[in-house]
């Protein structure tokens, strides 16, 4: 389970900016949950990953994982138990080495190095068979680098990665909003895939409602660093696009855009 406990943080503090986004913020995950998150820019989803993350700290409160208090960790350890997919393809791998190299650091991770290769060529075949499922050839791309392939090639590749050793969550940051949509649906599909396999918790922040209500069991909407909406079960089953895209807009005019 995870826990945020009376997050607060401010941006610019004391400067004409400043700006108090969370301000005691509470949210629990429990195990296993596939949580949506969407809410306009500025309205705090992308701040939540990175204090989960550790990318930046919340000025006060507390990260709980399972009643362990990982506040105060740096965020390269918290990796070992984190997988995130970032927004950009780009992000998530190396571009100048190979698939098989990506694939071969992926496999290490929260792993201890010693002075032997870091690529091992008997993992290959087992590598291979991770790319198959995905249906875009790239088991046959092995020495390619990942810097030549498409976006949605290298975003289902990043995606893979993340979730290569035993992780505790999974942290999706807009993962698809960068690619067409064709490749976005497929990357859609792999990830709801992946998420039923491992049973992995799962937070997707998007800004694509319709995968908000199709994917996953739980929805929240963020709106001034608040969670103005959290349906889970059966509640979110029954939410329709309509009626977020609803909310959406009554937030819009009361904000005067």
């Amino acid at each position: 389970m995870l826990e945020l406990k009376n997050i607060y943080k401010n941006y610019n503090p004391g400067s004409v900016n400043e700006l108090c986004l969370f301000e005691g913020f509470h949210l629990k995950i429990e195990d296993g949950e596939f949580v949506s998150v969407v809410g306009s820019n500025g309205s705090g989803k992308t701040s939540m990953l990175n204090i989960i993350c550790g990318s930046i700290d919340a000025d006060k409160g507390q990260i709980l994982v399972n009643g362990e208090d990982i506040t105060g960790k740096k965020d390269f350890l918290r990796q070992r138990r984190i997988g995130r997919v970032y927004q950009d393809p780009s992000k998530g791998t190396c571009p100048g080495m190979t698939i098989l190299e990506n694939m071969s650091i992926a496999d290490h991770k929260g792993k201890v190095f010693g002075l032997g290769r870091g690529v091992k060529k008997h993992r290959m075949e087992a590598y291979r068979e991770m790319l198959r499922p995905l249906g875009l050839g790239l088991e046959d791309k092995m020495y390619t680098k990942v810097g030549a392939l498409s976006g949605g090639q290298r975003q289902a590749l990043a995606l893979l990665m993340s979730t290569m050793t035993p992780i505790e969550f999974l942290i999706l940051d807009e993962h698809t909003a960068a690619l067409d949509p064709k490749t976005a649906e497929i990357i859609m599909e792999l990830t709801d895939q992946i998420v039923r396999e491992k049973k992995v918790t799962t937070i997707m922040v998007t800004h694509n409602l319709r995968y908000a209500v199709e994917y996953g069991n739980r929805l929240i909407m963020m709106h001034e660093g608040n969670a103005i909406l959290d349906k889970r079960g059966e509640e979110k089953k029954q939410i329709h696009t309509e009626e977020i895209m609803r909310i959406f807009n009554e937030i819009s005019v009361e904000c005067g855009n």
